[in-house]
């Protein structure tokens, strides 16, 4: 499982995150993140906002309700023994 580091760019915080998947929908990029390796924990999904002509990849946790609903059903289909509440 791929780990990635996030930098918050208010404060300058680094977030370690576990890629669980990835997808692309309608050109849109999202990742399925969990704080831990292994085991029950919460999952976040992400929304890729890097510019192609940005060397670095930018990212928000996806807040919209329809949007996670939606984005978390598809994750849902992708990875089948996962289950997902919100």
């Amino acid at each position: 499982m791929e780990k990635i580091i996030f930098q918050a760019p208010k404060n300058g915080e680094s977030v370690e995150f576990y890629v669980l998947e990835q997808t692309k929908i309608n050109g849109q990029n999202y990742l399925l993140v969990t704080e831990e390796e292994e085991g029950d924990c919460d999952a976040f999904i992400l929304k890729e906002l890097s510019q192609e002509e940005n060397e670095e990849a930018m990212y928000e946790m996806v807040e919209s309700e329809e949007e996670l609903e939606y984005i978390s059903r598809v994750f849902g289909e992708i990875l089948e023994d996962i289950d997902f509440t919100m």
